[in-house]
């Protein structure tokens, strides 16, 4: 049987909210973060991300490992990337070449190709924005598993007009993820009983990966052997023929409708600020100036 992430109703304002209501805001929210390439902006809505984050009532100790993976993300990835290169953002962050903060050339031997990374003010600046950018639109979303009822998914999309096919499939894949963690947490301890030893794993990457086949071999054949079952048992049930209903029921409340008309007035507001008055452009700090040489 599917697992689920480890939800729980932990009685705060958020779990008694419609999870259409939840879904629809994010997304306004979400459609105004990226209207934007002021770090002060940035910040603002990093900051209401933060506020329903700490809405939640997740533990630090819940919630680490994904706030670790989004860390090395949009960190390492993300702000490395914006930092030398400056792709992905306003034209002026790659063709204005003032404001130096560091600078070399270096030739790959062999093949003699020649790079000239540079750090400027701008490129500095953008990094920041994007990396504010990233973590404010991950934690909107990354929050729902723990705090939205796995029951729910389905009827959630299919109550949010899209079709019922992917609705029912938004829904698996939530349960994929969990499942593979499960299978992988069984493999494991299946292995260790066998004296295999996972801490042990060392050497050059082709070491490791025929050391690590013992767990990844099971669990992949096991997946696919779990999604044989499921399609078999859609299959059965005349799955696609015609549109289906689902057993839960949703229903809009009145605080469903202010969560929403809260997520709208943030969009509609950021359109007026972003095409009416022009604002939200890109911006650099005059304190960032100061960096360069």
């Amino acid at each position: 049987m599917l697992v689920t992430w480890k939800y729980r109703d932990r009685e705060k304002f958020l779990d008694t909210l419609d999870p259409r209501a939840r879904w629809i805001t994010s997304f306004f929210v979400l459609f105004s973060i990226i209207q934007f390439w002021d770090l002060r902006y940035m910040l603002f809505f990093f900051g209401l991300a933060m506020v329903q984050y700490f809405m939640t009532g997740l533990k630090w100790v819940e919630t680490k490992r994904v706030w670790t993976f989004i860390l090395i993300l949009v960190v390492v990835i993300v702000g490395l990337n914006a930092i030398l290169s400056g792709r992905g953002g306003p034209s002026e962050v790659q063709t204005s070449g003032e404001g130096i903060v560091w600078d070399t050339n270096f030739t790959i031997p062999l093949v003699n190709w020649a790079f000239h990374p540079n750090i400027t003010v701008g490129k500095l600046t953008f990094a920041i924005t994007q990396i504010f950018r990233m973590l404010s639109s991950a934690v909107l979303f990354f929050i729902i598993p723990w705090t939205m009822d796995p029951r729910l998914y389905g009827v959630t999309f299919g109550g949010m007009g899209l079709p019922y096919r992917f609705a029912f499939s938004m829904d698996l894949s939530f349960r994929f993820v969990p499942s593979l963690a499960r299978d992988f947490g069984v493999t494991l301890d299946a292995q260790r009983a066998r004296g295999y030893g996972i801490e042990s794993i060392e050497g050059n990457p082709f070491q490791m990966i025929r050391r690590i086949a013992p767990l990844i071999v099971p669990i992949v054949m096991n997946s696919i052997i779990n999604g044989e079952d499921i399609t078999n048992a859609m299959d059965l049930r005349c799955f696609g023929q015609e549109e289906r209903t689902w057993i839960e029921k949703l229903t809009y409340r009145q605080r469903d409708y202010m969560w929403i008309g809260l997520g709208a007035a943030i969009f509609i507001g950021s359109l007026i600020l972003n095409w009416g008055f022009d604002a939200g452009g890109f911006w650099v700090p005059e304190f960032m100036h100061a960096l360069a040489k």
